[in-house]
């Protein structure tokens, strides 16, 4: 565990970006509030680990079905025309997958999805209950 990760803190900065949806293989699961991609999340690994290649095989195998879980809930609940993927971390040295939605008529269909949008979508608590809703009942 490293004392500056969110992650592993679970601390006011991740509370400020995301609200936890629930526990999954080896993961959590995390609806990013800024929702201008609908249904935006973020596959989190409980454990502490700056890489992907450093878990074990099975550790590998069991995080991917977790992703593949998430994106799969994220399709069924929303319909997007594309679901992307980013694992960075640059500034966020933990295992994570953002699974973003995308739409053809949506905010930059074609390019990269933006990690931050300038608008900077916040819903209101049912808004958020409701995504949340549709995710779990999805997964």
């Amino acid at each position: 565990m490293s004392q500056a990760c969110i992650y592993c803190t679970k601390n006011e900065v991740l509370s400020n970006l995301m609200i936890e949806i629930g526990q999954m293989r080896v993961s959590t699961l995390f609806l990013f509030k800024e929702q201008t991609y609908k249904g935006r999340c973020i596959v989190a690994l409980n454990e502490h680990h700056h890489e992907f290649f450093h878990l074990s095989q099975d550790m590998q195998d069991a995080y991917m079905r977790d992703v593949a879980q998430a994106a799969a809930a994220v399709e069924r609940a929303f319909a997007p025309d594309k679901i992307n993927y980013g694992a960075f971390g640059d500034t966020m040295p933990h295992v994570h997958f953002h699974i973003v939605p995308k739409y053809k008529d949506g905010h930059t269909w074609g390019k990269m999805f933006e990690m931050n949008p300038s608008d900077n979508k916040q819903l209101t608590e049912e808004e958020y209950g409701e995504i949340i809703n549709q995710l779990k009942l999805h997964l």
